[in-house]
């Protein structure tokens, strides 16, 4: 029997080390199935959820699927020699926050640091290690120009984006703001990673 052909994303992914940070949206089910198939790949996942994240799906969720403890809290201290989490994000080779809320943008967008997904973020060097931005929110949230200049400011600095999708979206309307599906966010991050390592100091994909 023909072994199937390898898979190119999979030598991209394979030992790379991945952030994910997940904020407090329904469309958190859907990060589940990237971690999953980040973890399928080879890459080494580690996850950290927003206290609001923990409502719409369990650590344990994602706790399974990456096989590695996942971060809710910063006083959390899951390696006891890193309580502040700067070895952690030092060693990350690309951070993605998926889902990325309406208030996870403005917390990011104004340097704040008081959730353990934004803390690990805040450690994170942009000239080096490539972040990206999975927005999902209502239409008329992210439409808002309070939104829209948080974004642009983000963009200014450094950090990378993709969505939101057109579509249905769990407020039963229709419209832009729906997070990007998992496999075009696999996609993204294999197409970032592949630029960093080809041109480590290239600038990122907007």
């Amino acid at each position: 029997m023909t072994s199937p052909a390898p898979n190119p994303a999979d030598a991209v992914l394979k030992g790379a080390r991945v952030f994910v940070g997940v904020m407090g949206g329904i469309a958190a089910y859907k990060t589940a199935a990237l971690v999953s198939k980040l973890a399928q790949a080879g890459a080494d996942v580690t996850v950290a959820m927003t206290p609001g994240a923990t409502h719409f799906v369990t650590p344990l969720t994602f706790q399974s699927l990456s096989a590695r403890p996942v971060y809710t809290s910063p006083w959390e201290h899951i390696e006891s020699q890193d309580p502040q989490h700067i070895a952690l994000a030092s060693r990350t080779d690309l951070a993605v926050v998926a889902p990325c809320t309406a208030d996870g943008l403005a917390r990011l967008a104004t340097g704040r640091c008081d959730d353990v997904v934004t803390l690990i973020l805040a450690a994170i060097d942009r000239r080096t290690t490539p972040v990206l931005l999975a927005p999902a929110m209502n239409t008329v949230m992210w439409e808002q120009p309070a939104n829209q200049r948080n974004v642009s400011q983000l963009a200014a600095d450094g950090f990378a984006f993709i969505g939101p999708e057109d579509g249905w979206q769990a407020c039963r309307h229709v419209g832009k703001g729906r997070m990007s599906e998992p496999e075009a966010i696999l996609q993204r991050i294999v197409q970032i990673l592949s630029q960093r390592v080809s041109s480590p100091r290239a600038p990122l994909p907007g």
